[in-house]
Protein backbone atom coordinates (compact mmCIF):
# COMPACT_ATOMS: atom_id res chain seq x y z
CA UNK A 1 0.00 0.00 0.00
CA UNK A 2 1.24 3.17 -1.15
CA UNK A 3 2.50 5.58 1.89
CA UNK A 4 2.60 9.22 2.12
CA UNK A 5 6.23 8.56 1.84
CA UNK A 6 6.08 7.03 -1.26
CA UNK A 7 4.53 10.32 -3.11
CA UNK A 8 6.57 13.52 -3.81
CA UNK A 9 4.95 15.20 -1.59
CA UNK A 10 5.90 18.55 -0.57
CA UNK A 11 9.65 18.41 2.13
CA UNK A 12 7.18 20.68 4.56
CA UNK A 13 4.17 18.57 5.01
CA UNK A 14 6.28 15.40 5.87
CA UNK A 15 4.93 13.99 9.18
CA UNK A 16 2.07 16.20 9.71
CA UNK A 17 -1.16 14.78 10.51
CA UNK A 18 -4.25 16.37 9.23
CA UNK A 19 -6.22 19.22 11.29
CA UNK A 20 -9.03 17.86 13.13
CA UNK A 21 -10.21 16.97 16.83
CA UNK A 22 -12.06 13.05 17.50
CA UNK A 23 -15.25 12.71 16.30
CA UNK A 24 -16.33 9.63 18.38
CA UNK A 25 -19.62 7.94 19.09
CA UNK A 26 -20.34 9.12 22.73
CA UNK A 27 -23.13 10.45 25.01
CA UNK A 28 -22.15 13.75 25.50
CA UNK A 29 -19.70 15.62 22.61
CA UNK A 30 -18.34 18.95 23.77
CA UNK A 31 -14.95 18.98 22.30
CA UNK A 32 -15.33 21.37 19.21
CA UNK A 33 -17.43 23.92 20.17
CA UNK A 34 -20.47 23.71 18.06
CA UNK A 35 -23.68 24.72 19.18
CA UNK A 36 -25.10 22.20 20.92
CA UNK A 37 -28.83 23.14 20.58
CA UNK A 38 -31.04 21.84 17.17
CA UNK A 39 -32.03 24.45 14.37
CA UNK A 40 -35.89 25.31 15.32
CA UNK A 41 -38.43 23.42 12.89
CA UNK A 42 -39.58 26.91 10.95
CA UNK A 43 -36.03 27.81 10.49
CA UNK A 44 -35.15 24.33 8.78
CA UNK A 45 -38.63 24.39 7.00
CA UNK A 46 -37.76 28.16 5.78
CA UNK A 47 -33.97 26.87 4.69
CA UNK A 48 -35.68 23.71 3.03
CA UNK A 49 -37.89 26.23 1.05
CA UNK A 50 -34.74 28.21 0.14
CA UNK A 51 -32.74 25.12 -1.19
CA UNK A 52 -35.65 23.56 -2.84
CA UNK A 53 -35.99 26.79 -4.79
CA UNK A 54 -32.35 26.54 -6.15
CA UNK A 55 -32.72 23.34 -7.33
CA UNK A 56 -34.32 23.55 -10.85
CA UNK A 57 -31.48 25.75 -11.70
CA UNK A 58 -28.78 23.78 -9.96
CA UNK A 59 -27.48 23.36 -13.87
CA UNK A 60 -26.25 26.99 -13.82
CA UNK A 61 -23.73 27.89 -12.19
CA UNK A 62 -24.17 30.18 -8.93
CA UNK A 63 -23.69 34.05 -7.79
CA UNK A 64 -19.73 34.32 -8.60
CA UNK A 65 -19.83 37.13 -6.00
CA UNK A 66 -22.52 36.16 -3.75
CA UNK A 67 -23.77 40.08 -3.41
CA UNK A 68 -26.94 39.60 -2.27
CA UNK A 69 -25.57 37.18 0.68
CA UNK A 70 -22.72 40.00 1.61
CA UNK A 71 -25.45 42.57 1.51
CA UNK A 72 -27.65 40.34 3.87
CA UNK A 73 -24.30 39.98 5.32
CA UNK A 74 -23.28 43.65 5.97
CA UNK A 75 -27.26 44.74 7.24
CA UNK A 76 -26.52 41.52 10.02
CA UNK A 77 -23.06 43.61 11.41
CA UNK A 78 -24.39 47.09 10.91
CA UNK A 79 -21.42 49.90 11.53
CA UNK A 80 -22.63 51.31 8.59
CA UNK A 81 -21.17 48.42 6.22
CA UNK A 82 -22.21 47.96 2.71
CA UNK A 83 -22.06 44.86 1.08
CA UNK A 84 -17.98 46.20 -1.21
CA UNK A 85 -17.38 45.76 2.40
CA UNK A 86 -18.08 42.49 3.02
CA UNK A 87 -17.15 39.14 1.48
CA UNK A 88 -18.00 35.28 2.09
CA UNK A 89 -16.81 31.93 1.91
CA UNK A 90 -16.94 28.24 3.29
CA UNK A 91 -16.21 28.98 6.79
CA UNK A 92 -14.27 31.40 8.17
CA UNK A 93 -11.12 29.43 7.42
CA UNK A 94 -11.30 29.31 3.78
CA UNK A 95 -11.46 33.28 4.39
CA UNK A 96 -8.72 33.47 6.46
CA UNK A 97 -6.60 30.97 3.86
CA UNK A 98 -7.42 33.86 1.41
CA UNK A 99 -6.37 36.35 2.87
CA UNK A 100 -2.59 34.57 3.20
CA UNK A 101 -2.99 33.74 -0.07
CA UNK A 102 -3.12 37.74 -1.18
CA UNK A 103 -1.03 38.84 1.64
CA UNK A 104 0.95 36.69 2.93
CA UNK A 105 2.89 33.75 0.50
CA UNK A 106 6.82 32.89 0.13
CA UNK A 107 9.37 35.15 1.98
CA UNK A 108 6.04 36.79 3.68
CA UNK A 109 6.04 36.03 7.39
CA UNK A 110 2.12 35.86 9.63
CA UNK A 111 2.77 36.34 13.78
CA UNK A 112 -0.37 34.97 16.01
CA UNK A 113 0.04 35.04 19.82
CA UNK A 114 -0.16 31.48 20.95
CA UNK A 115 -2.23 29.43 22.43
CA UNK A 116 -4.45 30.47 19.70
CA UNK A 117 -7.01 28.94 16.93
CA UNK A 118 -4.41 25.99 15.91
CA UNK A 119 -5.98 26.02 12.15
CA UNK A 120 -3.65 29.54 11.69
CA UNK A 121 -0.34 28.16 11.75
CA UNK A 122 -1.36 25.65 9.08
CA UNK A 123 -2.98 27.57 6.91
CA UNK A 124 0.13 30.05 6.95
CA UNK A 125 1.65 26.33 6.26
CA UNK A 126 -0.43 25.49 3.13
CA UNK A 127 -0.49 29.09 1.53
CA UNK A 128 3.96 29.26 2.19
CA UNK A 129 4.04 31.82 4.30
CA UNK A 130 6.05 31.99 7.33
CA UNK A 131 4.76 31.47 10.83
CA UNK A 132 6.01 33.74 13.70
CA UNK A 133 4.50 31.47 17.68
CA UNK A 134 4.37 35.11 19.43
CA UNK A 135 3.67 34.46 23.12
CA UNK A 136 1.03 35.48 25.50
CA UNK A 137 1.36 36.29 28.97
CA UNK A 138 0.47 35.80 32.54
CA UNK A 139 -2.91 33.41 31.86
CA UNK A 140 -2.96 33.53 29.09
CA UNK A 141 -3.43 37.19 28.75
CA UNK A 142 -2.35 39.88 26.04
CA UNK A 143 -1.37 43.51 26.65
CA UNK A 144 -0.73 46.15 24.32
CA UNK A 145 3.08 46.56 25.16
CA UNK A 146 3.45 42.95 24.96
CA UNK A 147 1.84 42.45 21.39
CA UNK A 148 3.76 45.70 20.34
CA UNK A 149 7.47 44.72 20.87
CA UNK A 150 6.64 41.29 19.79
CA UNK A 151 5.50 42.88 16.76
CA UNK A 152 7.87 45.47 16.26
CA UNK A 153 11.14 42.26 16.71
CA UNK A 154 9.58 40.31 13.52
CA UNK A 155 7.65 42.96 11.13
CA UNK A 156 5.33 40.40 10.12
CA UNK A 157 3.26 40.93 6.99
CA UNK A 158 -0.28 39.31 8.94
CA UNK A 159 -0.84 39.71 12.29
CA UNK A 160 -3.22 37.36 13.67
CA UNK A 161 -5.40 38.78 16.84
CA UNK A 162 -8.10 36.09 18.45
CA UNK A 163 -10.85 38.30 19.88
CA UNK A 164 -12.37 35.95 21.91
CA UNK A 165 -9.30 34.27 21.77
CA UNK A 166 -9.40 30.21 21.19
CA UNK A 167 -8.80 28.09 23.03
CA UNK A 168 -8.69 30.56 26.19
CA UNK A 169 -11.99 32.14 25.58
CA UNK A 170 -11.21 35.64 26.45
CA UNK A 171 -12.15 38.79 24.72
CA UNK A 172 -8.91 41.55 23.66
CA UNK A 173 -9.26 44.80 25.37
CA UNK A 174 -9.54 47.36 22.36
CA UNK A 175 -6.60 49.40 23.05
CA UNK A 176 -4.94 45.75 22.01
CA UNK A 177 -6.38 45.77 18.86
CA UNK A 178 -5.07 49.94 18.32
CA UNK A 179 -1.66 49.27 19.60
CA UNK A 180 -0.72 46.41 17.14
CA UNK A 181 -2.64 48.29 13.81
CA UNK A 182 -0.21 51.43 14.63
CA UNK A 183 2.44 48.88 14.96
CA UNK A 184 2.16 46.20 12.56
CA UNK A 185 3.32 47.19 8.77
CA UNK A 186 0.86 45.01 6.93
CA UNK A 187 -2.71 42.98 7.63
CA UNK A 188 -3.98 42.66 10.74
CA UNK A 189 -6.91 40.32 11.07
CA UNK A 190 -9.12 39.87 13.91
CA UNK A 191 -10.80 36.60 14.01
CA UNK A 192 -13.68 37.21 16.08
CA UNK A 193 -15.62 33.69 15.22
CA UNK A 194 -17.25 33.70 18.70
CA UNK A 195 -18.13 37.40 19.21
CA UNK A 196 -21.41 36.89 19.47
CA UNK A 197 -20.81 35.01 23.38
CA UNK A 198 -18.89 38.00 24.59
CA UNK A 199 -19.84 39.36 27.95
CA UNK A 200 -21.08 43.09 28.35
CA UNK A 201 -18.44 45.51 27.34
CA UNK A 202 -16.62 43.49 25.12
CA UNK A 203 -15.68 45.67 21.90
CA UNK A 204 -16.19 44.43 18.39
CA UNK A 205 -13.12 45.43 16.17
CA UNK A 206 -15.67 46.35 13.81
CA UNK A 207 -16.24 49.51 16.01
CA UNK A 208 -12.59 50.83 14.41
CA UNK A 209 -12.60 49.73 10.79
CA UNK A 210 -13.40 53.07 9.49
CA UNK A 211 -10.03 54.60 8.97
CA UNK A 212 -8.19 51.37 8.77
CA UNK A 213 -7.64 49.80 5.69
CA UNK A 214 -5.53 47.47 6.61
CA UNK A 215 -7.60 45.40 9.07
CA UNK A 216 -9.93 42.56 8.75
CA UNK A 217 -12.63 41.56 11.03
CA UNK A 218 -13.92 37.44 10.18
CA UNK A 219 -16.75 35.57 11.58
CA UNK A 220 -18.40 32.97 10.61
CA UNK A 221 -22.18 31.78 11.38
CA UNK A 222 -20.78 27.95 12.52
CA UNK A 223 -20.89 28.70 16.14
CA UNK A 224 -23.97 31.32 17.61
CA UNK A 225 -25.93 30.88 14.34
CA UNK A 226 -25.92 26.92 14.58
CA UNK A 227 -24.84 26.56 10.91
CA UNK A 228 -21.30 24.84 11.31
CA UNK A 229 -23.05 21.91 8.25
CA UNK A 230 -23.34 25.15 6.20
CA UNK A 231 -20.27 26.19 6.24
CA UNK A 232 -20.06 30.00 5.89
CA UNK A 233 -17.63 32.44 6.93
CA UNK A 234 -17.21 36.03 6.54
CA UNK A 235 -15.07 38.94 6.43
CA UNK A 236 -15.54 42.76 7.23
CA UNK A 237 -12.47 45.23 5.87
CA UNK A 238 -12.27 48.09 3.38
CA UNK A 239 -13.42 47.56 0.04
CA UNK A 240 -9.89 46.97 -1.13
CA UNK A 241 -9.27 44.04 0.69
CA UNK A 242 -12.85 42.40 -0.42
CA UNK A 243 -11.20 43.38 -3.90
CA UNK A 244 -7.89 41.45 -3.41
CA UNK A 245 -9.53 38.03 -2.19
CA UNK A 246 -11.43 38.38 -5.09
CA UNK A 247 -8.27 37.68 -6.97
CA UNK A 248 -6.85 34.68 -5.65
CA UNK A 249 -10.64 33.30 -5.04
CA UNK A 250 -11.60 29.93 -7.01
CA UNK A 251 -14.73 30.24 -9.48
CA UNK A 252 -17.99 29.63 -8.02
CA UNK A 253 -16.62 28.92 -4.66
CA UNK A 254 -19.59 29.34 -2.89
CA UNK A 255 -22.30 26.98 -4.17
CA UNK A 256 -25.81 28.32 -4.84
CA UNK A 257 -27.38 25.80 -1.87
CA UNK A 258 -24.96 27.21 0.41
CA UNK A 259 -25.57 30.84 -0.54
CA UNK A 260 -29.37 30.49 -0.23
CA UNK A 261 -29.17 28.40 3.09
CA UNK A 262 -27.21 31.30 4.39
CA UNK A 263 -29.55 33.67 3.25
CA UNK A 264 -32.57 31.54 4.91
CA UNK A 265 -30.76 31.67 8.25
CA UNK A 266 -29.61 35.17 8.37
CA UNK A 267 -33.74 36.09 7.31
CA UNK A 268 -34.38 34.15 10.52
CA UNK A 269 -31.03 35.23 13.01
CA UNK A 270 -33.76 36.55 15.85
CA UNK A 271 -34.49 32.47 16.46
CA UNK A 272 -31.46 31.05 15.98
CA UNK A 273 -29.50 33.38 17.97
CA UNK A 274 -31.75 32.84 20.71
CA UNK A 275 -29.88 29.95 22.15
CA UNK A 276 -26.77 32.44 22.57
CA UNK A 277 -28.07 33.82 26.29
CA UNK A 278 -28.70 29.88 27.05
CA UNK A 279 -24.99 28.72 26.07
CA UNK A 280 -23.64 31.95 28.10
CA UNK A 281 -25.50 30.66 31.02
CA UNK A 282 -24.26 27.07 30.78
CA UNK A 283 -20.53 28.56 30.18
CA UNK A 284 -21.01 30.93 33.44
CA UNK A 285 -22.04 27.90 35.27
CA UNK A 286 -19.46 25.51 34.02
CA UNK A 287 -16.73 28.46 35.54
CA UNK A 288 -18.50 29.05 38.92
CA UNK A 289 -18.59 25.48 39.69
CA UNK A 290 -14.96 24.24 38.40
CA UNK A 291 -13.69 27.37 40.26
CA UNK A 292 -15.96 25.85 43.36
CA UNK A 293 -14.12 22.72 42.85
CA UNK A 294 -11.02 24.11 43.34
CA UNK A 295 -9.65 24.23 39.35
CA UNK A 296 -8.25 26.87 37.51
CA UNK A 297 -10.33 28.27 35.26
CA UNK A 298 -9.63 31.06 32.22
CA UNK A 299 -11.81 34.12 32.03
CA UNK A 300 -14.41 33.22 28.87
CA UNK A 301 -16.26 35.47 26.28
CA UNK A 302 -17.09 32.59 24.02
CA UNK A 303 -18.83 29.14 24.38
CA UNK A 304 -16.69 27.32 25.86
CA UNK A 305 -14.68 26.74 28.91
CA UNK A 306 -10.40 26.11 29.59
CA UNK A 307 -9.49 24.55 32.77
CA UNK A 308 -6.92 22.85 34.60
CA UNK A 309 -6.58 19.82 35.71
CA UNK A 310 -4.24 18.14 38.62
CA UNK A 311 -0.93 16.17 36.16
CA UNK A 312 -1.27 14.89 32.68
CA UNK A 313 -4.53 16.06 31.00
CA UNK A 314 -4.48 13.64 28.75
CA UNK A 315 -5.32 10.94 31.16
CA UNK A 316 -7.65 13.77 32.50
CA UNK A 317 -9.30 13.28 28.57
CA UNK A 318 -9.59 9.97 29.12
CA UNK A 319 -11.13 9.79 32.67
CA UNK A 320 -14.19 12.12 31.04
CA UNK A 321 -14.24 9.98 28.05
CA UNK A 322 -14.42 6.83 29.81
CA UNK A 323 -17.49 8.35 31.43
CA UNK A 324 -19.06 9.20 28.30
CA UNK A 325 -18.09 12.90 27.37
CA UNK A 326 -15.62 14.27 25.18
CA UNK A 327 -13.82 17.42 25.63
CA UNK A 328 -10.80 19.08 24.00
CA UNK A 329 -7.72 18.66 24.77
CA UNK A 330 -5.85 21.27 22.83
CA UNK A 331 -2.16 20.30 23.36
CA UNK A 332 -1.64 22.77 26.77
CA UNK A 333 -0.15 20.73 29.49
CA UNK A 334 -2.48 20.21 32.27
CA UNK A 335 -4.97 21.76 30.55
CA UNK A 336 -8.73 21.27 28.74
CA UNK A 337 -10.97 22.90 26.67
CA UNK A 338 -14.97 21.84 27.21
CA UNK A 339 -18.13 23.40 25.25
CA UNK A 340 -20.69 25.11 27.07
CA UNK A 341 -23.70 22.78 25.48
CA UNK A 342 -27.26 22.27 27.03
CA UNK A 343 -27.85 21.83 30.61
CA UNK A 344 -28.17 18.38 30.34
CA UNK A 345 -24.58 18.30 28.31
CA UNK A 346 -23.48 20.14 31.11
CA UNK A 347 -25.00 17.95 34.11
CA UNK A 348 -23.34 15.46 32.89
CA UNK A 349 -19.95 17.07 32.68
CA UNK A 350 -20.03 18.62 36.07
CA UNK A 351 -21.17 14.76 37.53
CA UNK A 352 -17.96 13.28 35.00
CA UNK A 353 -15.70 15.47 36.71
CA UNK A 354 -16.30 14.84 40.40
CA UNK A 355 -13.56 12.45 39.66
CA UNK A 356 -11.29 14.47 38.47
CA UNK A 357 -8.65 16.91 40.03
Amino acid sequence: MTSLDDLPIRDDLRGLSPYGAPQLDVPVRLNTNENSHPVPEPVADAIAKALAAELRDLNRYPDRDAVALRADLAAYLGHGLTVEQVWAANGSNEIQQQLLQAFGGPGRTALGFTPAYSMHPLLALGTGTGWVPARRGVDFGLTADEAVAQVREHNPDVVFLCSPNNPTGTALDPAVVAAVLDAAPGMVVVDEAYAEFARPGAVSALAVLPGHPRLVVTRTMSKAFGFAGGRLGYLAADPAVVAAVQLVRLPYHLSALTQAAARAALAHRDALLGTVDAIKAQRDRIVAELRARGHRVADSDANFVLFAVEGDQAAAWRALLERGVLVRDVGLPGWLRVTAGTPAETDAFLAAMENVR
